[in-house]
């Protein structure tokens, strides 16, 4: 899955349903998630930085956590995130960093990630106590969204009463669920959520 990021980072910026879609999720975080200037924030499966880039400006740093290479250089070249980002190129499910966080906020990415369990797990072990995650991912779908031998999908979207039955599993509480966005494509609706929650 690396490699198919690597090939893909060149113009990830380009596609402008994905902008749009990285707005509305940004726009969502920065609506229903408490964010100040004192606040460290991980950004898991950060990508080219599109959340990055909005969430920035309202806290003190972001650890930018993705596998490919390639997406952080690309986030990295950004002027607005200079001096307010730091980069970090590892698998958190098999290597944990050594910090904690006030926010964990990822857009798109728990789809990628084959043990969803596993991942909220890491979550919670890398938060400060009272920290906030800000999730946001495909509604269940039908295995349409993403073009037929798209690499790296374990998860046709996500049923939302079984994700918030993993975040209980790990300690999060004040669950809430919003719809961040509707992504329209080939005459269908896909639903993009965010999940925003406390750990106990």
């Amino acid at each position: 899955m690396t490699d198919l990021f690597n090939e893909k980072a060149k113009d990830w910026d380009a596609s402008e349903m994905r902008k749009a879609l990285s707005s509305a999720i940004g726009s969502s975080i920065l609506e229903n998630v408490y964010l100040h200037d004192q606040m460290s924030v991980m950004d898991f499966g950060a990508g080219t930085g599109l959340i990055s880039s909005q969430v920035a400006p309202m806290v003190k740093k972001i650890v930018a956590v993705d596998i490919s290479e390639a997406m952080l250089n690309k986030l990295v070249s950004k002027p607005e995130l200079h001096g307010k980002v730091e980069v970090v190129c590892q698998d958190i499910i098999h290597k944990s960093i050594a910090e904690k966080f006030d926010l964990i906020m990822s857009a798109m990415a728990m789809h990628h990630v084959k043990d969803t369990s596993k991942l909220i797990q890491r979550f919670s072990e890398h938060l400060r106590p009272r920290g906030i995650i800000a999730l946001a991912d495909l509604d269940k779908e039908d295995g349409s969204f993403h073009p037929e031998g798209t690499e790296g999908i374990f998860h046709l979207g996500f049923k939302r009463n079984e994700l918030q039955i993993i975040l209980e599993k790990y300690g999060f509480g004040q669950i809430r669920f919003f719809t961040a966005h509707t992504v329209y494509k080939e005459g269908k609706n896909y639903p993009i959520f965010l999940v925003t929650a406390t750990k106990n």
